[in-house]
């Protein structure tokens, strides 16, 4: 029991732009990139499906598999945009990370 109470005492003091995730919540930034076709021409978000690249910038207490600076992988359409400090931002729940990039 002690070693749980450890955990969470340590991941708790892990917030990012004075957001602290809670549960099993990561507050991940990211930038969008703009692609183009051969042609040139940019091909808008929502014309796009394919899973996003991140950052985990915080974590909350029960989060038990990335940790913070972990490069990970997540859905398009998976967890809560936001923008703070003119920054893309989003909150996901941890299992809707589909991995976590290997330097």
């Amino acid at each position: 029991m002690a070693a749980t109470k450890e955990k969470k005492e340590t991941n708790q003091g892990s917030s990012a732009k004075g957001f602290r995730p809670l549960g099993d919540r990561v507050f991940v930034t990211y930038t969008e990139e703009l692609e183009r076709t051969a042609g040139g021409i940019y091909v808008p978000d929502s014309a796009r499906e394919k899973p996003q690249r991140g950052t985990i910038a915080a974590a909350g207490a029960d989060v038990e598999n990335v940790k913070v600076g972990d490069q990970v992988l997540f859905d398009k359409y998976s967890g809560t945009k936001i923008k703070i400090e003119n920054d893309d931002c989003l909150i996901l729940k941890e299992e809707d990370i589909l991995g976590v990039f290997e330097n």
